[in-house]
């Protein structure tokens, strides 16, 4: 009789459960047990303010699929005169369904941003035109697909004052800082990873970052070179706008 038939039932589970982490340990690949780092990077503008709508992207080559995908569809409404959300972040091969609630035609342009708009090869563009919306009818709606990773401007031929963007992120870990500018994140593998901040108004793009993770949370902050305006007021509908609504 072998020393394991004298074990009590508790003992010979222990053994058991030693055994098979051993096993986890040696055969199961290291990127799907490290998903477990945070990271809360912290965006200030040049006055050291905190900013809202920067998209801060991580990169890591440690692990290539994150527990939580990005969107593969979003909708931005045209409201007041304004694109909302400002600032929408996809993955490629997502549909963008544009509507618009206003009273008046808009039109929706798709263009390269940043530096990248004085490229050639603009394969994120787009132009449409949507009608407005009447009093007895519902918002018309388009929708455009977008391929490639990068930037989108939107911009309106109609009304000049109406900026927005859409970012199209190759990396699953990518998001927006909230009203305190912070961008959290709790499925990162440990490791070496690259942060990178995109802000509309930051036309030369920062340095990315480098920093290591591991289970202890971390914390970074990424200053721009710049001052972002402040957010529009939206604009509300004259008289006319009202009574043709």
């Amino acid at each position: 009789m072998s020393t394991c038939d004298f074990l009590s039932p508790s003992k010979r589970q222990l053994k058991s459960a030693i055994k098979n982490m051993a096993f986890l340990a040696v055969f199961v690949p290291a990127t799907t047990l490290s998903l477990a780092a945070a990271l809360t990077v912290n965006v200030v503008d040049k006055d050291g303010k905190a900013t809202p709508d920067a998209v801060v992207f991580i990169s890591t080559t440690s692990a290539t699929t994150a527990k939580s995908s990005l969107p593969k569809a979003s909708t931005i409404t045209q409201t007041n005169m304004q694109f909302l959300p400002a600032v929408t972040v996809v993955q490629p091969g997502s549909k963008i369904t544009f509507t618009n609630n206003d009273p008046w035609d808009h039109h929706v342009r798709g263009s390269a941003a940043g530096a990248a708009q004085f490229g050639k090869n603009d394969e994120n563009g787009f132009a449409l035109r949507l009608a407005g919306k009447s009093l007895f009818s519902s918002a018309k709606s388009s929708v455009v697909s977008l391929d490639k990773p990068g930037v989108v401007l939107l911009g309106c031929h109609i009304h000049g004052s109406m900026v927005g963007h859409i970012v199209v992120s190759d990396t699953p870990w990518a998001t927006k800082t909230d009203a305190s500018g912070n961008a959290v994140f709790n499925d990162l593998p440990d490791g070496a990873v690259t942060v990178k901040v995109w802000h509309a108004a930051q036309f030369v793009d920062l340095k990315p970052t480098q920093t290591t993770l591991s289970a202890t949370p971390s914390q970074i902050k990424m200053q721009l070179t710049v001052t972002p305006p402040p957010r529009r007021t939206p604009a509300k509908p004259s008289e006319y706008d009202k009574s043709i609504g």
